[in-house]
């Protein structure tokens, strides 16, 4: 049975952090939804109603493009161990990218990527858990290392022309923001 809240409780933080993985949802007012698998050291519960999470570079940048024309979000999280549990924080989100002015006060919050594009800051209107009784068990084994090592092997100036080629524009051709 599905329960509704208007902040992330204590117990909610708490799944979410040991969580290994999120999914992040988006859509513009037209054109093709989006559904992310995030991983990594990538994100942050700053209150009750606050997460952010930093985005770095893949081969896609769809949510940069959707909140730009209408900002909602959704983010969830499953748990694939003996607890069983699915928890999605509703609300509207906001882009900050590199080259703006916010930028460090909010990347403080997390180790430094170099391929960070933009850190997304949600206010979280509603959030929800559910039973997850059908999510399969799965054993987390490790995070991937193949994106940093596919960094570290580019210059600064490869992965901005990196951005400029695959991440200004959205699968529908809606600019993203993305600095180049």
């Amino acid at each position: 049975m599905a329960k509704q809240f208007d902040r992330i409780e204590d117990q909610h933080r708490s799944f979410i952090e040991e969580q290994h993985m999120f999914f992040t949802g988006s859509a513009g007012p037209e054109g093709r939804v989006n559904i992310s698998p995030k991983g990594m050291d990538s994100l942050r519960v700053l209150g009750p109603n606050r997460i952010l999470w930093m985005n770095l570079t893949g081969s896609g940048n769809e949510t940069a493009g959707h909140l730009r024309e209408n900002p909602r979000m959704t983010m969830m999280w499953c748990s694939f161990t003996t607890r069983p549990m699915i928890l999605r924080t509703f609300g509207t989100a906001r882009a900050t990218h590199v080259n703006d002015p916010e930028w460090d006060e909010l990347a403080q919050h997390f180790p430094a990527h170099r391929s960070a594009r933009q850190i997304f800051d949600l206010d979280i209107d509603l959030v929800q858990t559910s039973c997850g009784y059908a999510v399969p068990f799965m054993e987390f084994q490790s995070d991937r290392d193949t994106m940093q090592k596919w960094v570290d092997g580019k210059t600064d100036e490869e992965l901005r022309a990196y951005w400029q080629n695959r991440n200004t524009e959205t699968i529908d051709g809606k600019p993203t923001g993305v600095p180049i």
